[in-house]
C-alpha cells in the first residue's frame, strides 16, 4: 500500500547524562522532510560533511536521494538502481559508491558527486546487500549471496575505493552476512553469519575465517556494533529481539537484554555510553556502565523514521 514517506534528518538530539529520573526525553524529534509518493523501505545513508549533503538509498523506490544537510532539503532523486543498499562517499574523488543487489542481480556503482551520473559499474552475483568501508586499506567490503545453488557459502566482496576495482572475495559458511565491523588497526572483521547463527571473525591479512562464535538460542542477528576498547561487540537479533554483548577475547557471551523487534542497525554513542538499536517501532535505548553492565533505559516510538535515527545517533560513536 502506497503512503506519503516522511524522512527525519539529523533530527534528534541526544541529551547529557542527567539522572534518568530527570530526563523527560533521551531524543527529541528537531524536524520532519516529507517524501510524497514514497512507499516501501529505506536502507542506509551516506554522508558528505564537507559538501554539506547527506545521501540515503531508497531501496523500494529504486533511487538514492540527496540532502542538503544543514535544512533537510531534498536536492536530487538519482536514478539507475536496482536495490540500492549500502552507500559510501569517497571525499578525495567526490564520487559514491553503491551497493545494489537483490534475489536475481548484484552489482556495485560508482556515481558522480558532481553531476550525480553512473559513472562505472562492478557486476556481481545476486544477493549484495551491506558494506563496511575500512579506513586503513581503503577497501569497502560488501555482503553477497555465494556461487553455491545450495547455500552453503556465500561471499564477501571486496572494492578497493582509489581504483574502484574488484580486489580479493571472503569466502564464509552460509547463504548470507549481515552488518559487519572492523578493528581500528583494519586487520580484523567480525561478522553475524545468518545461516550458522553465529558471529564470524575474519582475519584480513589472509581473508580466512579464524574463529566463530555460537549466537545461544536465538536467529536472524541483524545488526552489529563494536566498542574495541572494552574488548566488546555488540549486536541484536529478531528471533527472539535480543540484545546482545559478547566478549571478543574470549567469543563468549557476556549479557543479554531483550530489544525491539525488526530491527535493522545499531548505533554506539561514545561520549553518553548509549547503545541505540533501531526498529520499525521503536529504538531501543541502552545505556552502558561498564564492560559487563547495560540497563534498558527506554524505547522511543520510532515507526518510519527508522534508518532517520540510525543515522542521527551514528554521529555520536567516537
Amino acid at each position: 500500500m502506497k503512503k506519503a514517506r516522511v524522512i527525519y534528518l539529523m533530527l534528534f538530539v541526544i541529551f547529557g547524562m542527567a539522572a534518568r529520573a530527570q530526563e523527560k526525553q533521551l531524543l527529541k524529534l528537531l524536524v520532519t522532510t516529507p517524501l510524497p509518493g514514497f512507499s516501501g523501505d529505506f536502507d542506509h545513508f551516506g554522508l558528505d560533511l564537507k559538501g554539506k549533503r547527506l545521501f540515503l538509498t531508497a531501496e523500494d523506490h529504486k533511487t538514492v536521494e540527496v540532502f542538503d544537510l544543514m535544512d533537510g532539503n531534498r536536492l536530487k532523486s538519482i536514478t539507475g538502481f536496482a536495490t540500492p543498499h549500502a552507500i559510501l562517499f569517497v571525499p578525495e574523488t567526490n564520487n559514491l559508491i553503491v551497493t545494489d543487489g537483490d534475489d536475481d542481480s548484484g552489482m556495485v556503482e560508482l556515481v558522480s558527486g558532481k553531476d550525480y551520473s553512473i559513472i562505472n559499474k562492478i557486476k556481481l552475483p545476486p544477493g549484495v546487500d551491506g558494506a563496511v568501508f575500512n579506513p586503513i586499506d581503503k577497501n569497502y567490503y560488501v555482503e553477497g549471496g555465494g556461487k553455491d545453488p545450495k547455500g552453503g557459502t556465500h561471499l564477501i566482496h571486496v572494492i578497493d575505493t582509489k581504483t574502484f576495482n574488484l580486489v580479493g572475495e571472503i569466502s564464509l559458511p552460509g547463504s548470507h552476512s549481515e552488518a559487519m565491523a572492523i578493528t581500528r588497526d583494519g586487520k580484523k572483521l567480525y561478522v553475524n553469519l545468518s545461516g550458522p547463527k553465529e558471529v564470524g571473525v575474519v582475519d584480513l591479512d589472509t581473508r580466512k575465517l579464524i574463529a566463530s562464535w555460537p549466537i545461544p538460542d536465538a536467529e536472524v542477528p541483524n545488526s552489529m556494533v563494536l566498542d574495541e576498547p572494552n574488548h566488546r561487540l555488540f549486536i541484536a537479533t529478531r528471533k527472539p529481539p535480543k540484545f546482545f554483548v559478547f566478549n571478543i577475547d574470549t567469543g563468549k557471551v557476556v549479557t543479554t537484554l531483550p530489544c525491539t523487534g525488526m530491527n535493522d542497525d545499531m548505533s554506539f554513542d561514545v561520549p553518553h555510553k548509549r547503545i541505540y538499536v533501531t526498529g520499525t517501532d521503536t529504538t531501543t535505548v541502552f545505556e552502558q556502565h561498564d564492560a559487563d553492565h547495560y540497563v534498558h533505559l527506554a524505547e522511543v516510538p520510532t515507526a518510519a523514521t527508522q534508518s532517520a535515527v540510525r543515522c542521527c545517533v551514528g554521529q555520536g560513536q567516537g
